[in-house]
């Protein structure tokens, strides 16, 4: 046998597993839940095949209604916040400051830990420390948890999003800013461009890439958020921080709506691959344009 078909059946071998396991563990599940999207399937026991009613349904749930608007609302703002905020951040740490190297694994360390216990720790916060704190100080509108009403419950959601997410697109952008050549900066500053020029004309131009792909990384993720609404409000106060896949999980595992909430998952999956293409290709055309 020749050495390169030995390569080629090596790697044959070495992919096979991989794509047993992806097909057995993601593929089979994926087309099973599209199958229980046409059935009145409450997760046990015999299901009825119902066509196209779980999807015309959807369309004039109110439950299913809110949780969508909830999510686009906490994905779009989280989005945007995550993105200034970790530019920001790794604008500085790419600059010449002092322990450099130990900020970028201190601001790293959201990243690595279990959301759900920071969520806990997030939510002990948000109702205690902060009311006692906002007292002391005389802070009425902090004086009682931002978590106990839904106007403000969002924004808590929001401040734990953004802590958690931003160490991954800061360590992205710190990637980015180590592309862009230092003789760019040199030529700059002997024309007299200010800081906010040199961000504008060189630094933001060079990592379009790196941007679109925190941008579109941010989003996907955000639409799918769901531990830390679970450590924070468990969808309350009543169903109103209630997000899609919270949504999903309640009405699919625990409310006897597996095949009414698997057409949802279908929905919604259509969704995220929809936001992400457009926001993808907008992006892409801007990094010509820039």
């Amino acid at each position: 046998m020749k050495p390169g078909v030995r390569l080629a059946n090596a790697f044959y071998v070495m992919v096979l597993p991989a794509f047993l396991l992806f097909f057995i563990f993601h593929t089979i599940p994926v087309i099973q839940g599209i199958y229980y999207s046409f059935t009145d399937s409450p997760g046990y026991g015999p299901a009825n095949f119902v066509g196209l009613r779980n999807y015309i349904a959807l369309f004039t749930d109110p439950r299913v209604l809110h949780a969508y608007w909830f999510t686009f609302l906490i994905a779009a703002v989280a989005t945007v916040l995550v993105n200034i905020v970790s530019l920001a951040i790794a604008v500085g740490l790419n600059g010449r400051i002092k322990f450099k190297n130990g900020l970028r694994g201190i601001y790293f360390i959201p990243n690595v830990l279990a959301i759900l216990v920071v969520g806990y720790i997030f939510n002990y916060l948000f109702s205690n420390s902060v009311p006692a704190l906002a007292t002391k100080i005389g802070i009425d509108s902090l004086s009682t948890s931002l978590l106990t009403k839904a106007s403000t419950a969002w924004i808590a959601i929001v401040i734990l999003a953004v802590w958690q997410s931003a160490a991954f697109n800061i360590i992205i952008y710190i990637a980015g800013l180590q592309t862009v050549p230092t003789e760019m900066y040199e030529a700059s500053n002997l024309d007299g461009a200010s800081a906010w020029r040199q961000f504008r004309s060189i630094t933001f131009p060079m990592i379009a890439g790196f941007f679109t792909i925190n941008m579109v990384l941010s989003l996907k993720g955000f639409l799918q958020i769901f531990d830390h609404i679970v450590a924070l409000t468990g969808g309350g106060p009543g169903t109103d921080t209630e997000s899609v896949a919270l949504l999903i999980y309640k009405g699919g595992f625990q409310g006897g709506e597996y095949g009414y909430q698997s057409a949802n998952s279908v929905i919604f999956f259509i969704v995220i691959v929809g936001f992400s293409i457009v926001q993808l290709r907008v992006l892409q055309r801007r990094e010509v344009e820039v």
